[in-house]
């Protein structure tokens, strides 16, 4: 299984000037800085959780169909399937209609139900089956839940106070426990 970005969000989940309103920064010339940070900082969540913050375009990727017919999303939370796509071993495609599967966003893993009595096999051995999803809490960054938010702050500053090159492992290269604890509603027990 594979997950690959065909498209990511339009926007970040706070602007530099939400930053650097939270650092406290009057000038323009960390800018640049504050905006790499954002970045940083909300791809270390998503990564970190699962999770989509906001509205992204991504392919999943699998070998073969799971044996009961859920197909589980690693990554939340689930908008919709554009499209499923099982690919020959010349690599034609063929498309997977709407009426053959459920798409289920609301469970805790998201996951793609086969409604079908069958689902098209794959002719190619890695990466036959292509589904195209889409994932986030919405388009626009208040979509995004305020304790994420303000996590995601919590992290920029932090990163942003401890630039220096320091020895993995210090106090300085810890998540603030704050962040953990306003990310923990979202985090997934993982066995």
């Amino acid at each position: 299984m594979a997950l690959v970005m065909t498209s990511g969000p339009a926007t970040e989940p706070v602007t530099v000037a939400e930053a650097k309103a939270h650092l406290r920064i009057d000038s323009a010339t960390e800018d640049v800085l504050v905006a790499s940070l954002i970045l940083t900082s909300r791809l270390h969540i998503e990564a970190a959780l699962g999770l989509a913050l906001v509205t992204q375009s991504w392919r999943l990727l699998l070998d073969r169909w799971p044996r009961k017919g859920v197909v589980k999303v690693p990554l939340g939370p689930l908008q919709g399937v554009s499209a499923i796509r099982v690919l020959a071993a010349d690599g034609a495609p063929e498309t997977v209609p709407a009426d053959g599967y459920l798409v289920d966003g609301a469970s805790a893993v998201p996951r793609i139900v086969r409604t079908a009595e069958t689902w098209p096999e794959p002719g190619r051995a890695a990466h036959g089956i292509e589904i195209d999803l889409v994932a986030g809490f919405g388009a626009a960054a208040t979509d995004v839940p305020q304790p994420i938010r303000q996590a995601l702050l919590l992290l920029v500053a932090h990163w942003y106070e401890h630039r220096d090159p320091i020895e993995i492992g210090s106090e300085a290269t810890m998540i603030p426990l704050g962040v953990s604890e306003l990310l923990a509603p979202w985090r997934r027990a993982r066995l």
